[in-house]
């Protein structure tokens, strides 16, 4: 089976949108209703002990790029806490045991990281677990499309600041008096903070948000030995999609990248295991963009 060190055609590597279909299913989506199956890395991630013994933890764990994440990160050697909604329980099952059939800890820990108190939480179980943090990987994000800024509730707006951004703070005031020198924090941010889109606009603009709070945090902590960095996805095949998008855009989804396609979340995995290891010990500030072509400035 063809792996991420398997050389490939790119372009064909992975379904194009047509195959995608018109899916549509209710927020926040779940993994195991995708007609289109998504690849995490189950059969094509092969871990190389670059994260031998490291304490992670991963929001937004469940499914998507969160899932790769965690299965490539526990290849790696690493033993992960997976945040989750609890309605998205069926979907955290299922990465708990790619996890586990890693060879490594996998600690699930469901809640609503819109909760301050709750994300103090998941820092305390790591702690508790693991002895400790290593790696914090602030990837729970939630996204709607409506029609313009006349369609868009204060209600969304505040839940997807929440989700996106209120989140990442405080896990990362909450994690960083227990992160050693060495440790990483890997912020995902997305095309849509360089490049957004009118009907995504609270979206992009806490994408956009992530960016500036990465860099202005990595000038911080890297005075603690602590180095931050973020992910800038383009377009990634994820339950997300079919349940905040409508059926036109999840059909034609990935086709204006410049390799047509969507990204599956294993191909986004390797940007994370990097950022996390020490081989990328001189990065700090810095956005990965892992866009299909897409430039992200």
């Amino acid at each position: 089976m063809p792996d991420q060190f398997t050389r490939q055609d790119p372009r064909t590597q992975y379904p194009r949108p047509q195959a995608q279909g018109a899916e549509q299913q209710s927020a926040p989506g779940s993994d195991e209703a995708m007609r289109l199956e998504a690849d995490h890395g189950e059969e094509t991630y092969r871990g190389s002990g670059r994260l031998t013994d490291r304490k992670a933890i991963v929001t937004g764990a469940d499914s998507g790029i969160g899932r790769a994440v965690a299965l490539a990160f526990a290849r790696e050697g690493a033993d992960v806490l997976l945040s989750y909604l609890p309605e998205e329980e069926d979907d955290a099952k299922r990465t708990v045991e790619l996890v586990e059939a890693a060879g490594r800890r996998a600690v699930p820990v469901p809640g609503d990281v819109r909760d301050e108190a709750h994300c103090g939480r998941l820092v305390e179980r790591a702690v508790e677990e693991f002895g400790g943090v290593d790696i914090l990987v602030n990837n729970a994000a939630y996204q709607m499309s409506v029609d313009g800024i006349a369609e868009l509730s204060t209600e969304q707006f505040d839940r997807v600041f929440k989700t996106n951004v209120y989140a990442m703070f405080w896990l990362c005031r909450a994690a960083l008096p227990h992160m050693p020198p060495g440790a990483t924090i890997i912020n995902t941010s997305s095309i849509q903070g360089f490049e957004p889109s009118p009907n995504l606009l609270d979206y992009a603009s806490t994408k956009a948000a992530i960016v500036n709070f990465t860099r202005a945090l990595a000038k911080e902590v890297i005075g603690q030995g602590v180095r931050v960095n973020s992910v800038a996805p383009g377009p990634v095949w994820t339950p997300l999609i079919p349940a905040t998008m409508p059926p036109d855009k999840v059909a034609s989804f990935g086709e204006q990248t410049p390799l047509g396609r969507a990204a599956q979340p294993a191909e986004l995995a390797p940007a994370y295991v990097f950022l996390a290891s020490q081989e990328s010990s001189y990065i700090t500030a810095e956005t990965l963009a892992v866009t299909g072509g897409r430039v992200a400035s």
